[in-house]
């Protein structure tokens, strides 16, 4: 496993090495009706070895060393509709406040919105086009960015989800520990963590910290380039603590694993330690804040993170190349392979993968 790891970290890697086929009836359009009832499949990078379980199975895999991370980002109803003077209308999605009343958003509309264009919106409010940054637009409302988003917005549900949302979306599109707003998609290997499986890791006596990073809409944005080395992120705003530091330096010079929950995580833990790199003396990570771009794909080296839980992912996808980076391409899209025979359920709605 380890040869094969090294051999795809030499060579160049092309996005369709990241592809398989998905039939599209195994895309979750909604969450199962408990949290924890979603399935579990474990993938050892090592052995290569899969087990098909439940979720409910995932606390008798962790040891009281251990030490659990979450990402306590909370997803906005960033979704709010609007109309030009012209009538046209226009959709808002928020990526992410810059001020008390300017933010950064992605805008459909027809013919787009030019300087200064007014778009009115619900409850008498109105935003004014600033300028453009690459493909988002900065607007200026006439109110508190997030109050008017949080009174008037949607949940904006992933673009694979075949319906508009519904008002379960609101609490089921945030895990039960969402407690920062910022997000505009959820961290969704979260979403399969409730109050049982929290009760289950207390009686083993399982520590957790949290880090916060707030989602943006580019982590549904496709890799465009044939090589993929040639692809550049989005920035992400994320916050990692120094009471959380100081629990992951402590469990791993205990011998504890470092469990990230979610590819939001690894991408926040890896980027706190790459910051604190010769910086740090003895310890693995330091606390961080600010943006993100870090792109993580076969051939990196992980600091940080010693086994992640995350969902299935889309093809040929960023997050698709993170998981690989971590459990070698070959075996996990043999495990896709496996999942897809077995009709596990894909993406944000759908079932959990643990790699160790």
């Amino acid at each position: 496993m380890r040869l094969t790891l090294l051999v795809e970290s030499l060579r160049q890697m092309l996005r369709t090495d990241f592809h398989f086929e998905l039939p599209k009836e195994l895309i979750a359009q909604r969450p199962t009706e408990e949290r924890s009832a979603s399935r579990l499949l474990t993938l050892d990078r090592v052995s290569g070895a899969r087990r098909d379980l439940k979720f409910r199975d995932f606390p008798a895999l962790i040891e009281s060393r251990d030490l659990l991370i979450f990402n306590d980002t909370r997803v906005i109803p960033a979704r709010a509709f609007g109309a030009k003077d012209s009538g046209g209308r226009v959709e808002l999605l928020l990526e992410r406040a810059l001020s008390a009343n300017t933010a950064l958003a992605h805008v459909r509309a027809s013919k787009g919105l030019r300087d200064g264009a007014i778009v009115r919106l619900a409850a008498g409010a109105s935003a004014r086009m600033l300028a453009r940054e690459g493909e988002l637009f900065v607007l200026e409302f006439s109110c508190n960015v997030m109050e008017f988003f949080q009174a008037h917005g949607e949940i904006p549900l992933p673009p694979y989800i075949d319906r508009a949302g519904e008002d379960a979306d609101r609490e089921r599109y945030q895990t039960v520990y969402a407690r920062t707003l910022g997000a505009i998609a959820a961290p969704t290997a979260g979403l399969h963590f409730d109050e049982s499986i929290f009760a289950a890791l207390r009686a083993r006596q399982v520590a957790h910290a949290f880090v916060t990073l707030h989602v943006g809409a580019g982590t549904f944005a496709p890799v465009r380039a044939e090589d993929i080395a040639a692809h550049r992120m989005h920035a992400e705003y994320l916050e990692v603590s120094e009471s959380t530091c100081a629990a992951i330096n402590e469990v791993s010079a205990a011998g504890g694993r470092v469990i990230a929950v979610g590819t939001t995580v690894v991408r926040s833990l890896e980027t706190a330690a790459a910051s604190a790199a010769g910086a740090a003396g003895p310890n693995r990570i330091a606390p961080y804040q600010g943006t993100t771009d870090i792109f993580i794909k076969p051939g990196y080296e992980f600091r940080a993170v010693d086994a992640m839980v995350t969902n299935f992912h889309l093809p040929e996808s960023t997050l698709l190349m993170l998981c690989s980076a971590f459990a070698g391409r070959e075996a996990l899209l043999a495990a896709y392979a496996h999942a897809v025979e077995e009709r596990y359920r894909f993406f944000s709605y759908g079932d959990a993968m643990f790699l160790t």
